[in-house]
């Protein structure tokens, strides 16, 4: 998923008071107004709460908190049952049929297995444009549907009555059932979309919900809404909050002095704040399964010179960066996050992970630029790099900035922050020179993050492409071989990094304070990162 930025340095702890405009009026955990609703935050404006169309982890996070499918992740990844009462998959693998508990939508209607089917195919419909359909791949004829190659109703998905749900694949996939517990396979109404029309999941009340919570209030711009017990879901006895209040917090003073006054019942923490409060009662790290990096726009002649991307990433002194932005990030030598994926007793972030691109040397860097200029005949190169305007957003790009104009003396770097929602549009159109990205796993397998950089996928914004790379990546997804599937993924890894197709910068983990007396959330660095369904306030 995409990554925003979250809050960075250069903001002081504050204790003095603030308000907080918020939708749900002043009920809080900690006021004793009400025990049954907190107020959290998020630091980016949701993009969309279309399931088709999200890529992001603010949108996921929603979505999986007022959506549900076939099953729900719980603590440490767990898959667990949700609208799937049993599941049955034939000797080779290839055939899962589910059936499905009775349940309904949050204005009524019945939910079936009829909305499964209409949301995969609407998702891999080329029409759709979805940049996530490439997941659907390995289910029957889902990858020529999206080329536009085979008709969308011969994907191979198909309801049998209300309550039974097959699913036909063209290879065993390793990983379906963490795929069935992330939101994009959810199902969608039919009715609710189409009667939408392309205003369809760009605000609360364009969207229907079927899972723990609703969401209300939220207009598709603005910087509150909130979360409601849903009246009409299957299991809302085990529902214990009432609400959650949402509010976007972009400045970390802020934010905190929320927390301080009681506004806020969460909240992450910038570098100066991680330092200060480590030892205070709530003090929690996150490990977010994402790593940042950099993007080169290969449509530009400069970054298709590998000597130029090498010596920009190799001018890059990580640690400074890293311990800028707070929470407990460290600096990255590789695309997949560590800590993800754990394959025969390794980190595959430190068996793919290349250590000399990525390594802060700038006399290396100097040699290798001067190269650089001399391939590309021009005496200095100038571009512009982007990102979020959050704290973090702009630390990195000042950061990044400073670094590569002394380290590379002549070259002329030029910033731009942006909100969040306008980045990922001007990333995914090519609009920028250097983009800093982030990405968090969907799952726990390498395949979630160099899957991305293949040359059609619609998340490789920069355009970078290999052919081998290619091929390794496609070997991997149907052999039948594990030694060799791994291999090859391996090898591709490896190719993405020593030619620096992209520029790793750092592993984000994050500080939060979060209010003791919160329980129950369970939190997942890779798929759905907060799922509220059971958490609730102590002592109620």
């Amino acid at each position: 998923m995409k990554f925003t930025k979250l809050f960075a340095a250069g903001a002081t702890v504050l204790i003095a008071g603030s308000t907080l405009a918020a939708c749900g009026g002043n009920s809080n955990s900690s006021s004793g107004s009400s025990k049954k609703t907190i107020n959290w935050m998020d630091s980016a404006e949701i993009p969309t709460m279309d399931i088709s169309k999200a890529t992001d982890v603010t949108s996921f996070n929603q979505l999986g908190n007022v959506e549900e499918g076939l099953y729900r992740l719980g603590n440490k990844n767990k898959v667990e049952d949700a609208l799937a009462t049993s599941t049955k998959v034939s000797k080779d693998g290839k055939t899962w049929t589910f059936t499905l508990r009775p349940s309904k939508w949050s204005n009524g209607d019945k939910l079936t297995a009829k909305d499964f089917v209409y949301s995969w195919r609407r998702t891999v419909n080329p029409k759709t444009a979805s940049q996530y359909a490439y997941l659907f791949e390995g289910i029957h004829n889902a990858t020529k549907i999206s080329a536009g190659k085979a008709p969308v109703n011969s994907l191979g998905i198909k309801a049998e009555g209300d309550d039974k749900l097959v699913v036909t694949l063209d290879k065993r996939i390793p990983y379906f059932k963490l795929l069935m517990g992330f939101p994009l396979f959810f199902p969608q109404n039919q009715k609710v979309v189409e009667a939408n029309g392309s205003k369809y999941g760009t605000s609360s009340k364009t969207t229907a919900f079927n899972g723990p919570f609703v969401q209300k209030g939220w207009t598709g711009s603005n910087l509150s809404w909130k979360l409601v017990k849903n009246k009409n879901y299957w299991d809302k006895k085990n529902v214990k909050l009432d609400a959650i209040n949402y509010s976007v917090q972009k400045t970390p003073s802020t934010a905190y002095n929320l927390y301080q006054s009681k506004k806020l019942d969460a909240t992450v923490l910038d570098a100066q704040q991680t330092k200060n409060l480590k030892h205070n009662a709530g003090y929690t790290l996150r490990d977010t399964a994402a790593t940042f990096y950099l993007q080169f726009n290969q449509k530009r002649k400069i970054f298709q010179n590998a000597n130029l991307r090498k010596a920009i990433s190799m001018s890059i002194n990580r640690k400074a960066l890293g311990n800028a932005l707070g929470g407990a990030n460290t600096p990255a030598d590789s695309l997949t996050a560590k800590g993800v994926v754990n394959h025969d007793g390794k980190d595959w972030a430190s068996v793919v992970g290349d250590k000399e691109s990525a390594s802060y040397n700038p006399a290396d860097a100097k040699k290798l630029y001067q190269k650089a200029l001399k391939e590309l005949g021009v005496k200095t190169v100038s571009f512009t790099i982007l990102s979020d305007d959050t704290d973090a957003g702009q630390k990195t790009t000042e950061t990044l900035q400073s670094q590569l104009e002394e380290n590379l003396k002549g070259m002329k770097v030029s910033v731009a922050n942006v909100p969040f929602k306008t980045r990922l549009n001007r990333s995914t159109n090519g609009n920028f020179d250097i983009v800093v990205s982030g990405w968090s796993a969907d799952f726990a397998d390498p395949i979630s993050f160099v899957d991305l950089f293949t040359s059609k996928n619609a998340n490789n914004n920069g355009k970078w492409s290999n052919a081998q790379y290619d091929k390794l990546i496609a070997d991997s997804k149907t052999t039948a071989d594990n030694t060799k599937r791994w291999n090859d993924l391996e090898k591709a890894e490896k190719i993405l990094l020593s030619e620096e197709g992209i520029a790793p910068l750092y592993y984000k983990t994050e500080a939060w304070l979060v209010r003791p007396d919160i329980k129950g959330i369970v939190y997942n660095g890779a798929g759905l990162n907060y799922n509220f369904k059971e958490a609730y306030v102590s002592g109620n």
